[in-house]
C-alpha cells in the first residue's frame, strides 16, 4: 500500500523537482528474481532508485534506521518499514547477518527483486569502495539470481551526506548494466574465495558503469581514515590558532612596552627642559 502511494506521489515529484535520467531499464527483467547490486553515494538513493524503475524493489538497510528514536527516527522507519526494506545489523553479530541473508533468499524465491549495496555503507567521498564479501554472493550463489550491477550519479550533490535538505538544480541518474550470471559457481557460497572472486566481478561493473574511482579498502576504513585526518586537520589549526593568538599577544606586550618606554622617555626629557629653565626665570 505504502510503496503504491510513494510510486503515485514521490516518483512525479522527483521527476519535475529533478529531471532525474535512467539508462538501461531494459535489463531489468519484467519478472522473476534478480539482484540489484548498487553503488550507495547518498541517503536519497532509497527514494531515487525505487521510485523510477517499473518493478518492487526490496533493498536491505541499516538497523538504525529503524530503531532511531525521536521523531525524524519514526518517520524513517516508517518510511522503510512501508516500502518493506529489511534491517541489517552492521555491528559484526553473525546472527543478524544470517537473519538477513535469510531474509534476501525469501525476497528471490517469492520472484521478486533484492537490492543490496555491496559496499556496506555510503561513500564517504564519492569514490567506489571494496565490497564486503558475504551477502551479496551468497545470495547470488545460494539463489542461483541474475545479478544486475546498477550506478547512481550525482546523487551525492543532490542530497551530500548529513545534509537533509536537498539540492535543486541538479539532474541524477540512474546506469543499468546487464544481467551478471555467476550459476557457474552454484554451490560454492561456503567457499570464500569464490565470494571473493563474485563480489569483485560485480563491483568492477558497477565501477565502469558510474566511472569512479574505484578504492581497494572498505568504505567503513575509508571512513576512519577521513575522520582521523580531519581530527588532525582541526588539531592542528586549533594549535595553529593557538601559536597565533599568542604571537599576536606577545606583539602587544612589546608594543606596550615601547609605547611605555616612550612615555617614560618623554617625562624624562620634560623633566630636564623644566629643570634647565628654571634658573633663567629666579
Amino acid at each position: 500500500m505504502f510503496y503504491r502511494l510513494m510510486k503515485m506521489i514521490v516518483a512525479p515529484l522527483l521527476r519535475i523537482f529533478f529531471r532525474p535520467w535512467i539508462e538501461g531499464e531494459e535489463n531489468i527483467p519484467a519478472e522473476g528474481a534478480a539482484i540489484i547490486a548498487s553503488n550507495h553515494l547518498s541517503f536519497s538513493d532509497s527514494f531515487f532508485f525505487p521510485a523510477l524503475i517499473k518493478r518492487r524493489v526490496t533493498f536491505i538497510a541499516k538497523a538504525e534506521y529503524f530503531n532511531t528514536p525521536g521523531l525524524k527516527g519514526r518517520l524513517t522507519a516508517a518510511f522503510f518499514k512501508g516500502v518493506g526494506q529489511l534491517p541489517v545489523d552492521r555491528s559484526g553479530v553473525r546472527g543478524a547477518g544470517e537473519a538477513a541473508i535469510r531474509s534476501a533468499i525469501a525476497v528471490l524465491d517469492r520472484g521478486e527483486l533484492f537490492g543490496v549495496y555491496p559496499e556496506g555503507t555510503r561513500s564517504p567521498d564519492g569514490k567506489l569502495y571494496r565490497g564486503k564479501v558475504g551477502g551479496l554472493a551468497r545470495v547470488a550463489l545460494a539463489t542461483g539470481a541474475p545479478v544486475i550491477p546498477v550506478a547512481m550519479i550525482d546523487t551525492e550533490k543532490v542530497q551530500p551526506p548529513g545534509q537533509v535538505i536537498p539540492n535543486f538544480g541538479i539532474r541524477p541518474g540512474i546506469r543499468i548494466g546487464r544481467p551478471l550470471d555467476f550459476s557457474r559457481y552454484h554451490g560454492m557460497e561456503n567457499d570464500r574465495f569464490i565470494l571473493r572472486s563474485v563480489t569483485d566481478e560485480v563491483m568492477y561493473e558497477i565501477m565502469r558503469l558510474s566511472g569512479q574511482e574505484y578504492v581497494d579498502i572498505y568504505a567503513t576504513a575509508a571512513k576512519r581514515q577521513i575522520a582521523e585526518e580531519k581530527k588532525k586537520a582541526d588539531a592542528e589549526r586549533r594549535a595553529a590558532a593557538k601559536a597565533e593568538k599568542a604571537a599576536e599577544a606577545e606583539k602587544a606586550a612589546e608594543a606596550e612596552k615601547a609605547e611605555k618606554a616612550e612615555k617614560a622617555a618623554g617625562t624624562a626629557q620634560d623633566a630636564g627642559t623644566s629643570e634647565q629653565k628654571e634658573p633663567g626665570s629666579a
